[in-house]
């Protein structure tokens, strides 16, 4: 039992920095974004940038995924960003997003 509880804990810790990692790299990735977006994602209707901040993480991994597919959005400022992402960094980017 002693080591189940053990192994409980050791994922929860490892899950947390991992975490902290992907909210790290979300960071610096979100910096690129802050021209159109704002610093705390508050957006820019003169730029046609929507408020990010207050979106879940899946929401807005979703739409960056279908910006850069191409096939169900399409936006012609996003994509040159969006081809330099990896699904990764797709992911990281929404966590961060999603903490503003």
């Amino acid at each position: 039992m002693r080591f189940l509880v053990s192994i409980f804990f050791i994922s929860i810790l490892f899950s947390s920095y991992s975490n902290a990692q992907d909210l790290k790299k979300g960071e610096e990735l979100y910096k690129q974004c802050i021209i159109c977006h704002g610093e705390k994602g508050e957006g820019n209707v003169a730029q046609k940038a929507p408020k990010l901040s207050g979106q879940y993480d899946w929401y807005v991994s979703k739409q960056l995924e279908d910006m850069k597919a191409l096939k169900v959005r399409k936006n012609a400022v996003m994509t040159p960003f969006l081809n330099k992402l990896s699904s990764e960094d797709m992911k990281d980017l929404a966590l961060y997003i999603s903490k503003l």
